[in-house]
């Protein structure tokens, strides 16, 4: 019964949970009932009294803690923030934004309920317009101080202005460790793109987010398709594991590069260059652009020995400057097509210099050529329905460590594990399983 009250307006994964806390209190009650059964001793942990019998309105009360069932789909704030995304309000889409990023429960049920709308709608255009009417996702990550911003910003141009797209760029800043905000440093450096009516940039932080990626970026993607824009520009902090995570959100992955060259080529882990699609060495112009292309050569080598991330695409390395407008065009022409395997495609070097209008052109290129081949082959809705899969495992991820941490047991006890811990009376491990046991009444 308690689950038939959530099913309708909660998502999947919150739903499941509903039927796992019953169940895991009863069997928990049972288990304590029957003398023949011993629960396993934690050493330096006290046991547990037998649970008593629960209340569901109790549990209805907990639940909302974490999401409020009484939103409903028809609710005046969903409806106005729908309707204004769908006609391409940029102000309704940045409220939109926001309201799937917080935490807060009647919130997250109000996020939930608009993007199940806008998934609706998207659907529906799949179905009169077929793959063409999904949207370009890019993946852009890079080390700090490689041009990152300014190389967006340049491509983000070259876009709105000369190829006449809509362009959203999503990054996500590293957060304050006291507030959990961002330092909002992407608006002040793309400050030109910024006041483009045909761009949108929104700035998240990653207010603790493994990876560098904000729990919030999957869902601000279905917004921005929603609001009608064309090429989604995901930008990460590039730390850690962010690559990997921004890779599993985007249809096309570019890792930005430094001139560098011998000892410093050895700075860029495997792992990161497999996951890439194209390599795009910046800053090539003025004293840089031969030490760029003499990167480019070594990357290319290096790329060799690497198995591609598709086996219908192998990575390119490409150059390019934000003062040379071809190369960001040529950039964008390899990301829109991908010549397969089977017609001998070997990486690509490019360099681009955001001073040099004609390097920017070639990226772009480069990208209409990757996007091209990946529709043709089928790559583009294999990578979307992997993406849709790893969006719902990071959501049962978040949602069950909130649910932990906010359990009145799991509170009670883990200032007394903590003080343990740093004691030395018992052992990290011991503590977390002692937890784990409290949370689910063993």
């Amino acid at each position: 019964m308690l689950t038939k009250t959530f099913t309708a307006t909660t998502g999947p994964a919150f739903t499941h949970l509903l039927n796992i806390v019953p169940a895991a209190l009863i069997s928990a009650r049972n288990f304590a009932s029957n003398p023949s059964k011993k629960a396993m001793s934690v050493p330096g942990v006290e046991k547990r009294e037998p649970i008593p019998e629960f209340d569901a309105s109790q549990l209805i009360d907990y639940a909302r803690l974490h999401w409020d069932d009484r939103v409903k789909a028809d609710d005046p704030t969903v409806v106005r923030l729908r309707d204004g995304i769908l006609a391409g309000s940029r102000s309704a889409l940045a409220s939109g934004i926001t309201l799937v990023e917080s935490r807060h429960p009647t919130k997250r049920a109000m996020g939930s309920h608009l993007l199940a709308d806008l998934l609706a709608a998207e659907r529906k255009r799949f179905r009169e317009k077929g793959p063409s009417s999904l949207i370009f996702r890019i993946g852009i990550s890079g080390s700090p101080g490689v041009g990152k911003s300014s190389f967006i910003e340049a491509l983000g141009n070259e876009l709105t202005n000369n190829q006449g797209k809509k362009v959203a760029v999503l990054t996500v800043d590293p957060s304050s460790a006291t507030t959990g905000g961002s330092v909002l440093g992407d608006l002040t450096r793309m400050q030109n793109l910024a006041r483009n009516p045909k761009a949108f940039i929104r700035q998240s932080p990653t207010s603790g987010s493994l990876g560098g990626v904000t729990r919030g970026i999957h869902e601000a993607i279905v917004l921005c398709e929603g609001a009608g824009y064309e090429v989604v520009i995901i930008e990460t902090v590039g730390v850690g594991q962010s690559e990997v995570s921004v890779s599993e959100m985007s249809d096309m992955f570019c890792l930005l590069l430094s001139p560098a060259h011998g000892d410093e080529l050895q700075g860029v882990k495997r792992g990161i260059m497999e996951q890439s699609d194209l390599l795009i060495v910046t800053k090539a112009d003025g004293e840089l652009e031969k030490k760029a292309r003499l990167t480019q050569t070594e990357y290319v080598s290096a790329l060799k020995y690497m198995r591609p991330r598709a086996e219908e695409w192998r990575p390119e390395v490409m150059s390019a400057s934000i003062y040379k407008p071809e190369t960001i065009q040529a950039v964008w022409k390899t990301m829109k097509y991908m010549r397969p395997r089977a017609e001998e495609w070997r990486p690509e070097v490019m360099s681009a210099s955001i001073y040099k209008p004609e390097t920017i052109q070639a990226v772009w290129k480069t990208m209409n050529r990757f996007w091209e081949t990946a529709f043709k082959t089928g790559l583009l809705l294999e990578r979307r329905n992997e993406q849709l899969t790893t969006w719902m495992w990071t959501h049962v991820q978040d949602e069950i460590m909130a649910v932990f941490k906010r359990h009145p047991e799991v509170l009670k006890k883990a200032p007394a594990l903590e003080r343990d811990i740093r004691h030395g009376k018992i052992t990290p491990g011991w503590a977390a399983e002692s937890l784990l046991r409290t949370f689910f009444g063993l």
